[in-house]
């Protein structure tokens, strides 16, 4: 690790971060959830609001997949994604979720404003994210996809998406 030049878990926390709020809105596996944190770790992902069934730390299944980073990425449970909409609103995030809607706008044409905080929904695995999130949401984003599959996984879905963000953060020079 030493030679990868990583951050400690206490470095970690000191750092400046992203102003993302990744809310998972009724994620039913654990190892997504996991990955999720992991990936959240990776691009310094302010926090993260685990809503409804979704598992919480300390659990088997998401240490497995998220080797630790349950421990650097701070987290709030919330019993309903509504609620932790509501509070990322009104903490002054603009509310995205990541779902297939009529009025969507496709992330590659998504302007990311770096002077904005962003609270970005994933939702469900079968069921994507709730309609009364949805309801309020700010804008959504549809991943693009070409293949024969309607969907992305959770995980996966939100490791693209944090990476675009990202990559408007770091071209603002806020990440170096």
């Amino acid at each position: 690790m030493e030679e990868l030049n990583r951050i400690s878990v206490d470095e970690f926390k000191l750092c400046t971060k992203i102003p993302i709020i990744v809310i998972l809105d009724n994620v039913r596996s654990a190892q997504n959830v996991g990955s999720i944190f992991r990936t959240s770790d990776a691009f310094l992902i302010e926090k993260m609001y685990l809503c409804g069934i979704t598992s919480t730390p300390p659990h088997k299944d998401i240490h497995k997949t998220a080797l630790g980073a349950q421990n650097s990425v701070e987290w709030k449970f919330f019993e309903s994604a509504l609620h932790a909409a509501q509070d990322a609103q009104n903490q002054g995030y603009s509310l995205i979720s990541i779902e297939q809607v009529t009025n969507k706008t496709f992330l590659q044409d998504f302007v990311v404003n770096t002077e904005k905080k962003y609270a970005l929904v994933f939702g469900n695995e079968v069921t994507g994210v709730s309609n009364e999130v949805l309801a309020i949401s700010d804008d959504c984003i549809e991943i693009p996809q070409f293949g024969t599959k309607h969907s992305y996984n959770v995980s996966v879905s939100c490791g693209i998406v944090l990476w675009d963000f990202a990559k408007s953060f770091l071209s603002s020079h806020m990440l170096r």
